[in-house]
């Protein structure tokens, strides 16, 4: 017989192929199938270098491509010419030390990733030499994103060089056999991170093991503990403990927002919220985000966990520090971020006790440095198990999305104000950060700043020219304005439909966007919010809109919701108007007031704000007279709409063509009128309100002529209108659209930014 035929290839994998176990994976492949060569990372991401039979080569990309480790995403397999010779491997197959040169890095730098099943095994057993050590990690798991200084990722460019291996570590780590071959973060309590706890003064009160069990006997005894976990601090409380609850609302001034709350299992959040499997898979996932569920009637967590709230936001312990705390404390903790009000994460220890001093009584810290803030990530479920993202942190974040085309150089993408983040696009990959907050104070700010400044020197950037909201008074807009770059603004509803395309690479023709939220800038100058923009053959059209309303006293109305429910009776001319204020609790002379603001326009901005219609139906229906935390009532009436339950009426919304030029319009009097009526069951009314809204939005899509809507903006973290609609879409033989990747809020926007530069579309005009 003939020898095999011989060939000689060089592959280049991109994606996120570093920091996950990739290398050692194509080494063992490439091993087992007969093949000599090379495998190293580069500012590229992987390239492969093989001899052998042809055969063996075309199974090693097969491989690569269907057999990757499963916290590595491969995007793309790339077959280059074959260089000039070079040293290769005679015999066997081997990892080359990391090409650190290069311009712009286009791989992906890899997210954190919660504790895999192998070394959750290890840590709880006796006989191994990691039992109960709170850093045990391998290539399948641990801290990557928010330890990382610089690619390609090796140790060196890592908080982690501060700690040199011991023999048994080094050992495994030079082991292509083991899954710690080339695991960056590997250690042991001989040679790795050390953990302690200290009181607000910076004492040192237990370390290690001893550490843990005192913080949990303090957690048990009612008293707050900062935690230090993958990427910043959690502050911590019994959650079965009311007074130890209250303390830390009052502690962190944070009236009403719901906390999150860490187990130590899947089987334990089952004991109060309503799982499925999907939730749980969700859950105990390598990603682990909060997971939003349904909370049980019984067994209760103390009221002010998440009070009047029906939802439960459920995490799983994903780091082996949180396991062991969880574990040793035996019940459920709330864990909210470890931050002041409104704040960025506390990521080191001495800054922690500065910043929280006031808010904890005992730190639980450790000397693994983190190089970034990344906070925890948060995800929820439609009706038919649609999970829906509403915050993209850890575990997700910076996982690259893929551009329908390359960029010649590289852009820089700052989003919006709320929800903030940003994204750097190089050649035919976006990079977008994780959530960063809101950028109403300074220290955001800062903390925006530096993100750039990291992405930027992370993927060794120089960029072109930067993207922007249009809004002229966001703090990233000014941003753009004092970098010196080449500026592009894109409109901010644009922005959100766009990022939805970008995420099904869909093109900009045949699609409706259906953008509903809060506020953004309008291109005539007024606040938008209640969107359909029609795209074809790559232009955007305003088709339709909300009916526009005043917003009494701009800001204040935001906050108060009884002001927007007056503004919409009064326009609806719905009778006994100084009835229903005072049924608001709105007293005679502020009553006065509002009149005469709205009468004459007097800082009362107009919007076609479907965010805000909601807080006026809630109002409206009793279901809530103000937002102590962003979304609080529209959530208020979302929840009252799920406990109607089954078939409801439809409140009636008019779709009718108005203006000059003419748009349709979704009218909103004939339902507020039937709502200020208020008989019968509020939350019957609520099932109503969505309803209606689903018929118009599905009116309106057929006048469109449309074959798919793309759904998106804040409105539609809504689980049962993003549900509901999807529904009837689907029934009436539209394509929908739904994220399923990056949030439909504002932290979805620096993405949409970068599609619509390189699209050239960044203006929504008239129809």
């Amino acid at each position: 017989m003939n020898a095999p035929e011989s060939a000689e290839v060089m592959l280049r994998v991109r994606g996120t192929v570093q920091g996950v176990g990739f290398r050692p994976f194509v080494l063992q492949t490439a091993r087992r199938l007969g093949l000599r060569g090379w495998v190293r990372n580069d500012p590229q991401g992987v390239l492969v270098r093989a001899t052998g039979p042809a055969e063996a080569i075309d199974g090693l990309a097969h491989e690569i491509r269907t057999a990757a480790p499963r916290a590595a995403r491969v995007t793309a397999v790339e077959r280059l010419p074959v260089p000039s010779p070079e040293s290769v491997p005679s015999p066997g197959f081997e990892i080359m030390a990391s090409d650190p040169e290069g311009a712009a890095v286009e791989t992906a730098a890899p997210p954190d990733l919660a504790l895999c099943p192998d070394c959750r095994r290890e840590l709880a057993d006796p006989a191994d030499r990691r039992h109960g050590y709170p850093f045990v990690n391998c290539t399948q798991c641990g801290p990557r994103y928010s330890i990382l200084e610089a690619l390609p990722y090796d140790r060196p460019a890592t908080t982690m060089r501060a700690f040199a291996m011991c023999p048994s570590c080094q050992a495994e780590y030079d082991d292509p056999a083991g899954r710690r071959h080339h695991a960056q973060p590997n250690a042991c309590p001989v040679c790795g991170p050390r953990l302690a706890l200290t009181d607000p003064a910076g004492t040192v009160l237990g370390r290690d093991g001893a550490a843990i069990e005192a913080a949990a006997t303090a957690l048990k005894a009612g008293r707050i503990v900062a935690v230090k976990g993958i990427g910043g601090f959690h502050l911590m409380a019994d959650a079965r403990n009311g007074a130890a609850v209250s303390a830390l609302r009052m502690r962190k001034q944070r009236d009403e927002k719901p906390f999150a709350v860490l187990f130590a299992a899947g089987a334990d959040v089952a004991v109060f919220a309503e799982t499925d499997a999907a939730a749980v898979r969700l859950l105990e996932s390598p990603a682990a985000p909060i997971v939003l569920l349904r909370a049980r009637a019984e067994p209760r967590l103390a009221a002010g966990v998440a009070p009047g709230n029906p939802w439960l936001g459920a995490m799983v312990a994903s780091s082996p520090l949180h396991v062991l705390l969880a574990n040793a404390f035996a019940g459920p903790l709330v864990a909210t971020s470890g931050n002041p009000a409104e704040e960025p994460l506390c990521t080191d220890d001495a800054e922690s006790r500065a910043r929280l001093g006031e808010l904890a009584d005992l730190f639980l810290g450790h000397d693994r440095g983190i190089a970034r803030p990344v906070d925890d990530s948060v995800v929820r479920f439609t009706a038919r198990g649609e999970p829906i993202p509403l915050r993209r942190a850890r575990g997700y974040a910076p996982t690259p999305l893929g551009l329908p085309a390359a960029f010649a150089e590289p852009l820089l993408c700052v989003g919006a104000q709320m929800k903030s983040t940003v994204a750097v696009a190089a050649g035919d990959r976006l990079v977008l950060s994780p959530h960063l907050g809101d950028l109403g104070n300074a220290a955001t700010q800062a903390l925006f700043g530096r993100t750039i400044e990291m992405l930027g020197a992370l993927h060794r950037a120089k960029f072109a020219g930067v993207v922007h909201d249009k809004h002229p008074d966001y703090a990233s807009t000014a941003y753009a304005r004092r970098s010196g770059l080449p500026m592009t603004g894109v409109q901010h509803h644009l922005a959100h439909v766009l990022s939805c395309l970008l995420e099904h690479r869909h093109s900009a023709h045949g699609v409706l966007g259906v953008c509903w939220d809060g506020t953004g800038w309008g291109e005539d100058g007024t606040i938008w919010g209640g969107e359909f923009i029609l795209l074809e053959q790559g232009t955007a059209k305003r088709f339709g809109h909300l009916r526009p309303f005043r917003l009494a006293g701009g800001e204040a109305a935001v906050r108060d919701a009884r002001r927007v429910a007056l503004a919409l009776a009064r326009e609806a001319e719905v009778p006994e108007w100084a009835a229903l204020a005072e049924r608001l609790g709105v007293g005679e002379t502020e009553r006065e007031v509002l009149a005469k603001m709205l009468g004459r326009g007097l800082n009362s901005p107009v919007c076609s704000s479907m965010g805000r219609l909601f807080d006026g139906f809630g109002a409206l229906l009793g279901l809530g007279t103000r937002n102590a935390f962003e979304g609080q009532v529209p959530l208020a009436v979302e929840a009252a709409a799920i406990r109607a339950g089954g078939e409801t009426a439809a409140l009636p919304f008019a779709v009718e063509w108005s203006g000059t030029p003419a748009t349709l319009q979704v009218d909103w009097r004939p339902a507020v009128r039937q709502a200020a009526i208020r008989g019968g069951d509020p939350a019957t009314a609520a099932a109503a309100f969505h309803r209606g809204l689903v018929q118009a939005l599905v009116a309106v899509a057929r006048r469109s002529g449309a074959d798919t809507v793309a759904l998106t903006g804040g409105c539609f973290q809504n689980a049962l209108l993003a549900g509901l609609v999807a529904e009837a879409l689907r029934a009436a033989g539209f394509v929908v659209l739904l994220h399923r990747e990056l949030p439909p809020n504002d932290g979805g926007i620096a993405a949409g930014q970068a599609l619509g530069a390189l699209w050239q579309l960044t203006s929504v005009e008239k129809l």
